[in-house]
């Protein structure tokens, strides 16, 4: 079986969600003994070795920018692929949606993971925001499987397409612990600082929860890991709010010392509104932390309807409120920490989403044409 990923940065280049699901996915499927190819954006990549890992690698140009280099990158990539002899092409992008066409010239099969409600989100607006809402659209049309990776997005595609899609969910790092010294060394303390992770655009809403701490009674710090990898507004303004209590990281790429800032914040804060199986929530949830997530129904699935974390609205004053009152009851951080160790069921085991994604590849492989 041979199977081509289409519509990420690349492997084994670790940036954001898809990324990690590429990396987490292709290797799997590799030891299964499956043939995989991935098409990287060459501008990342200064070595480019034609396999790492047993995965290969095709390196297809485009430009940089935030808003038109998904959108070549995956044309190029899809054109390339049609006509190799790869069975079937997964695709991790809705920018290209409209293009499913293009496999057909050769009769490929396909199949998309749509991710998030693209649409929606506020980095998005105007004429993206109506490209992303009919590349979803398309994608229902034009590929022969869809790919959810909630219950919850299952119901979006159904409502608001009327179209049918299997749910395969993001999956959950392995636990491992890390010591207290590495956060140590960048002036952290062990419980002493709520932690926020993610891209710093509006749909996560960074602003939100910022705010809303600050004007809280609490004297723990707030740390935000992350950043945009372009000039915005909407990040500078909240690397203004300034307070001693807020600290900026930036990306951090060392894996062991995020990993210890996850395992000993206070709280995991969680404002991702538009996506599905979230990534970072995900990540908190696999280094047990205590979690306060935005009311979304995402985040309810996740945290089945707040069993394995506490839910706010969607206003600064919530956020408050919630930090306020969990502060008044410490013993209700150690109940969520081992309380989110239950959540993490099969559903977001990379190796059972592995031998779900072997399947839905064979299905298609043995479906007429």
């Amino acid at each position: 079986m041979k199977i081509a990923i289409v519509g990420s940065r690349g492997y084994p280049y670790v940036y954001g969600g898809y990324e990690t699901f590429v990396k987490e996915i292709c290797e799997r499927l590799v030891a299964s003994g499956v043939e995989v190819h991935v098409y990287n954006q060459k501008n990342l990549f200064i070595d480019r070795p034609k396999q790492v890992n047993g995965v290969h690698l095709h390196y297809i140009p485009t430009v940089p920018g935030k808003s038109l280099n998904q959108l070549i990158h995956s044309f190029f990539s899809l054109l390339h692929v049609t006509f190799t002899k790869v069975d079937v092409i997964l695709v991790v992008n809705l920018a290209a949606g409209p293009m499913g066409w293009i496999p057909k010239l050769t009769g490929k099969k396909t199949m998309i993971n749509t991710d998030g409600m693209e649409w929606l989100r506020p980095k998005w607006k105007g004429i993206g925001a109506k490209y992303f809402y009919f590349g979803a659209w398309c994608a229902t049309k034009l590929y022969d499987k869809i790919i959810t990776d909630a219950d919850a997005m299952q119901t979006v595609y159904l409502e608001e397409f009327n179209t049918p899609s299997t749910v395969i969910a993001y999956g959950a790092p392995p636990y491992k612990p890390e010591a207290k010294e590495l956060i140590e060394a960048i002036g952290l303390q062990k419980n002493d600082y709520y932690l926020i992770v993610g891209r710093l655009i509006p749909d996560n809403n960074a602003d939100l929860i910022v705010k809303g701490f600050l004007a809280s009674n609490s004297t723990k710090k707030l740390v935000v890991v992350g950043d945009v990898p372009y000039k915005d507004t909407y990040a500078q303004d909240l690397k203004k709010l300034g307070s001693d209590r807020l600290i900026f990281t930036g990306h951090i790429l060392d894996r062991a010392l995020i990993l210890s800032i996850f395992q000993h914040c206070f709280v995991y804060l969680h404002g991702h509104q538009f996506g599905g199986t979230n990534p970072t929530m995900i990540e908190a949830m696999g280094n047990r932390c205590a979690i306060l997530a935005l009311n979304t129904a995402f985040n309810r699935e996740m945290l089945n309807n707040g069993e394995f974390g506490i839910l706010f609205e969607k206003e600064s004053t919530f956020v408050t409120e919630a930090i306020e009152k969990i502060e008044a009851s410490p013993d209700q951080v150690t109940i969520l920490r081992e309380k989110v160790q239950i959540g993490l069921v099969k559903k977001y085991d990379w190796d059972a989403i592995n031998e779900q994604y072997i399947s839905e590849f064979k299905k298609l492989m043995t479906r007429s044409k």
